[in-house]
């Protein structure tokens, strides 16, 4: 047996059995989790507990910066890129479940989630814009998106890993190139 061998023995380059594509997955749903439409989470509960002014005015001043750039690239191009995403996620799909790649499938299975958070983000940064949320209104906005965020990581990480499990279960395994 070649160090080749060897190498693709050890390490399985199948998506859904590969350690690497498992914590992906996890730390992509907790970077997610983690910014708030764009803004991090440390920074609206420094707020929340309302020891300074100045931490309220920071989460402020970044919810503004990042709700115009948000709501900025979606009026201006946010046609044309849910044009394009559409098509490169439907071939992705068709890839994946009509002609069973499985990295499709794990690449469909990541960012077929982060597209429907996409719309989620550039709905409440809508929704703070109109109602121009401020203080307390501003934070229970960001918590209710943040935990809304976290129920479909919750949901994407557990269809993944049935998916994974299937998969690993069913499938024939890899047999090298």
């Amino acid at each position: 047996m070649n160090l080749y061998d060897t190498v693709f023995e050890v390490i399985d380059m199948r998506s859904f059995s590969n350690l690497w594509y498992w914590i992906g997955l996890a730390v992509l749903w907790s970077s997610v989790s983690h910014w708030v439409i764009g803004v991090p989470y440390d920074t609206v509960i420094r707020a929340r507990r309302g020891k300074t002014q100045d931490a309220m005015r920071d989460l402020h001043d970044l919810v503004r910066v990042n709700v115009n750039r948000i709501l900025y690239i979606a009026e201006v191009s946010g046609t044309l890129i849910a044009l394009i995403w559409s098509a490169l996620l439907t071939m992705l799909g068709l890839a994946a479940f009509v002609y069973q790649v499985e990295f499709a499938t794990a690449v469909f299975l990541l960012v077929a989630p982060m597209s429907i958070l996409t719309l989620m983000t550039v709905r409440t940064a809508h929704l703070i814009r109109e109602n121009e949320d401020r203080g307390e209104a501003l934070i229970r906005r960001l918590l209710r998106h943040r935990i809304a965020t976290q129920a479909l990581g919750f949901l994407s990480i557990f269809v993944t890993a049935m998916y994974g499990m299937y998969t690993n279960l069913y499938v024939a395994p890899y047999s090298g190139f």
